[in-house]
């Protein structure tokens, strides 16, 4: 079965950080970009970043630009989310992103208090 799993998500307070990662099955992640969104509450879902097959060109959202960095780990099947300086704003599901395939997975909750 061809899937996405996220986790790493959690509470932390505002200034904190956590550390997402995706893990894929059923398929090989080598060759596919992947990308983070997020949808906060009450919200349409938003792009957060973009992290090309080979790791060369990575691109954010201005909202989390210099804050969260996208990684990836093609031996591991899995790509990660490293988000700093977390704000209240941050709060939501977090959702990683294979377009090629227009795979999504199931999402994991993030919840950032002040």
């Amino acid at each position: 079965q061809v899937q996405l799993v996220e986790s790493g998500g959690g509470s932390v307070q505002a200034g904190g950080s956590l550390r997402l990662s995706c893990a894929a099955s059923g398929m090989i992640v080598s060759g596919k970009a992947m990308a983070w969104y997020r949808q906060a509450p009450g919200k349409q879902r938003e792009f957060l970043a973009f992290i090309s097959s080979s790791s060369s060109i990575t691109n954010y959202a201005d909202s989390v630009r210099g804050r969260f960095t996208v990684s990836r780990d093609n031996a591991k099947n899995t790509a990660y989310l490293q988000m700093n300086s977390l704000k209240p704003e941050d709060t939501g599901v977090y959702y990683c992103h294979i377009p090629l395939l227009s795979l999504w997975g199931q999402g994991t909750e993030v919840t950032v208090s002040s």
